[in-house]
């Protein structure tokens, strides 16, 4: 197996730039992961494929308006800072200061020292970052740093929503429709870099039909990190190192999973995002899944991986030689998911974030 078995030639013009105008009514790609037949459908045509009894679990977490633009203090000079996680070391946090593990530009000014400043929309420092050291060694050329927010405002989530911009992927290029838009419409709390995209396609009315037909549904929550714009590098995936991220699974979910499963019903992933949540809260031991909160995966699913939890699975069409091509392909094969995706290009479908769905049933 090498990274370049999940390549693919991807014209730029079925990059999704913006949004279904309405939600589900995206384009569906339905795959037999068995066989690898195919089907060409509508998102809400997913009604179609699910039975009472079946279990939809869902990544509800919020994406954060974590990208910053600034200036640098002293110079004025364009910076940006994208935050990515609570730092694990510099001071506790307050309400006016915290922390953070961040991405910066330019990565060659912005060293430990420097100081940038947000500004209001009346041209007031509504925060400050300062560039308090080196993310790790290895990561410094790549950008990532320790910063220290601060804020004259009431309190850094005030001044965070003052200044603060949803991260589109850097494959969109120039949206600028409503940002809502990028977040699903069960999502809660704001702890995510980039949205468990999957999920964008679901409408409450949806969610409510599904139900109605005796579906499931349930949450889990993994914070998305930087690994969701990143390819693997290395010629053998087996050497890449995914980035660690928190997840949780309440109780209830756990219970949902073992009744469906008891009943024989299938528990169904709406995104990659889930299937990481899922499968890391599996006990090997006790043979079965337990409850977690805010524990740390670093869980890399490659082809050969065995799945104790998740039968089928609810996706976008992911960016080649990434992390997310492998995890899809181990729920079937590289083969007919290459297949599939080759389909998804003659038929036009839209791709990444904003574009159309896939299910591999």
């Amino acid at each position: 197996m090498r990274t370049a078995d999940f390549d693919y030639e991807l014209p730029e013009e079925l990059i999704a730039q913006s949004p279904a105008s309405v939600r589900d009514e995206c384009r569906l790609l339905v795959m037999d992961r068995a066989t690898g037949a195919l089907e060409d459908r509508v998102f809400k045509d997913i009604c179609d494929y699910l039975q009472p009894g079946d279990l939809l679990v869902a990544n509800e977490t919020r994406v954060r308006p974590a990208r910053l633009l600034g200036f640098k203090h002293g110079t004025g000079g364009a910076s940006e800072v994208f935050l990515l996680r609570p730092a694990t070391v510099g001071g506790v946090p307050s309400n006016k200061e915290a922390w953070w593990e961040a991405l910066v530009r330019p990565g060659k000014r912005l060293k430990p020292g420097a100081v940038v400043d947000f500004f209001a929309a009346d041209g007031t420092v509504a925060m400050q970052a300062e560039i308090a050291d080196w993310a790790t060694a290895d990561t410094a050329s790549k950008g990532e740093r320790v910063v220290r927010l601060t804020t004259p405002l009431p309190s850094l989530d005030e001044a965070l929503h003052t200044v603060g911009n949803t991260p589109l992927p850097p494959y969109i290029k120039d949206y600028q429709g409503d940002k809502e838009l990028y977040q699903t419409v069960y999502s809660r709390n704001e702890s995510s870099a980039a949205a468990p995209t999957a999920g964008l396609h679901f409408t409450e009315a949806l969610i409510a039909r599904l139900q109605d037909a005796g579906v499931r549904w349930e949450t889990v929550e993994l914070e998305v990190g930087l690994d969701t714009f990143r390819l693997v590098d290395e010629d053998d995936p087996t050497q890449h190192t995914i980035h660690t991220e928190l997840f949780s699974v309440p109780q209830r979910t756990v219970d949902a999973v073992e009744r469906t499963k008891t009943a024989g019903g299938r528990v169904i992933a709406v995104g990659t995002t889930s299937v990481r949540s899922l499968e890391s809260c599996w006990d090997a031991e006790e043979g079965r899944c337990k409850a977690c909160d805010r524990q740390a995966t670093s869980l890399y699913i490659l082809p050969g991986y065995t799945f104790h939890v998740v039968d089928q699975l609810i996706t976008n069409f992911h960016v080649p030689k990434s992390t997310l091509m492998m995890l899809v392909s181990a729920l079937s094969t590289r083969e007919h998911v290459m297949a599939a995706y080759q389909h998804a290009i003659a038929q036009r479908y839209r791709f990444f974030s904003f574009g159309d769905a896939m299910f591999l049933r």
